[in-house]
């Protein structure tokens, strides 16, 4: 397990840790796709892999109002086709596509920064 917590930001909700399809929030390991940012934890996202990726799978991400979504596309970064993010795009909201521990430890930096930033975690 990678451990993130030398930083402490603020909020209810932290990555703590990741390891190969597994992520750490708080002291809570969750092995399923998850959406989280700094006062929400929505368990168990319907996709779980990029392929399974769909534009209307960002409804709940679009419904936290965030600056920035980081979607952590599983081991290995991917890109998702531009029809998928559509929704972002159109909602003006911007996104970084990463690997997933890359997604966990951008989160970790932006929140300790206070930033408006939300992780979608596609978790094989």
């Amino acid at each position: 397990m990678i451990d993130l917590r030398k930083d402490s930001p603020s909020g209810s909700y932290h990555i703590r840790g990741y390891q190969q399809n597994k992520v750490l929030i708080n002291e809570t390991l969750y092995e399923t796709s998850l959406i989280v940012c700094s006062h929400t934890l929505i368990e168990k996202w319907r996709p779980q892999s990029l392929a399974d990726l769909q534009a209307t799978d960002w409804g709940a991400v679009i419904a936290l109002k965030p600056k920035l979504v980081l979607l952590g596309t599983g081991s290995q970064l991917q890109f998702p086709a531009s029809s998928i993010l559509a929704p972002l795009i159109e909602n003006k909201i911007g996104f970084e596509v990463m690997d997933t521990p890359a997604a966990c430890r951008t989160f970790s930096i932006l929140m300790a920064e206070d930033r408006e930033v939300v992780a979608a975690l596609l978790i094989p």
